[in-house]
């Protein structure tokens, strides 16, 4: 059964990597960042368009290996439509979940993080699973924005 879900996770994986959610730039974007991983040459840049505290609109552009680009994926698809304050309690769990902790607001309406669980157990790759998650909390920590 182990070996089954690991191989759903897998599939779930690539098949963010291979078609990326939300791939591409806002013209209207509040909040925008570049952040890369200077180990292995990940880079994302990342577009937020947040009105009223509601993130209506995530988008990004980049460049990484497998897992950085389905976790930029996983994330503006989990994002959208919810408030600053409830991304960055998904986000905090997302980081517990990389360090094998226990994650209470990762649940079935945003299931498919689960397939990036396995990244804990490579501590070299959590930093690219956890690039979109620390861009999109950069980002939404700024005061400024584009408008």
């Amino acid at each position: 059964m182990k070996r089954n879900l690991d191989q759903l996770y897998r599939q779930v994986i690539i098949e963010h990597y291979r078609k990326p959610r939300n791939s591409g730039e806002l013209t209207n974007e509040t909040h925008q960042i570049e952040m890369n991983n200077p180990t292995c040459g990940d880079q994302i840049f990342l577009h937020l368009k947040v009105v009223d505290s509601l993130i209506e609109e995530a988008k990004f552009t980049g460049s990484g290996c497998s897992i950085s680009i389905a976790s930029a994926s996983m994330m503006t698809e989990t994002i959208k439509g919810h408030t600053i304050e409830q991304a960055l309690l998904i986000s905090d769990d997302f980081s517990a979940m990389m360090q094998g902790q226990p994650h209470a607001h990762i649940d079935e309406e945003n299931g498919e993080l689960e397939a990036l669980a396995g990244v804990a157990q490579f501590p070299a790759r959590i930093k690219c699973a956890t690039l979109a998650w620390k861009a999109m909390e950069k980002a939404l920590a700024t005061t400024e924005t584009n408008n």
